[in-house]
């Protein structure tokens, strides 16, 4: 609701309850900042990137990403607990794919 204000500010303004209530709960933003923040890096960016065609074991990511296991496995376990990965395993192997399949199109448009 527009409200009129002092002359020490603009014309119109919103109250702050009005705003207050636009506003996402802090959880919520917090979670999208850990999301955002486990996608802020190149090396996952990649991994999101070879993820779109679907599931693939980690050592097939391991050949396609030029880091070391001990890397690898790091940006997978910040995704998966961000909820951006899943993941199963099989037998010795874990294999990981796109928790949500519309984040590609979500980074393209943010992009």
């Amino acid at each position: 609701m527009a409200v009129e204000n002092s002359d020490e500010c603009c014309e119109i303004t919103y109250s702050v309850e009005d705003l207050i209530k636009t506003l996402p709960s802090d959880e919520t933003l917090e979670n999208h900042a850990a999301i955002l923040k486990s996608l802020a890096d190149p090396t996952r960016l990649k991994i999101i990137y070879l993820l779109k065609n679907g599931e693939l074991c980690v050592c097939q990511i391991l050949e396609v990403i030029d880091k070391s296991q001990s890397t690898v496995s790091h940006h997978l376990n910040m995704m998966k607990k961000e909820g951006v990965l899943s993941a199963r395993k099989q037998g010795k192997w874990i294999y990981y794919k796109l928790a949500n399949e519309e984040i590609i199109q979500s980074l393209e448009k943010l992009l």
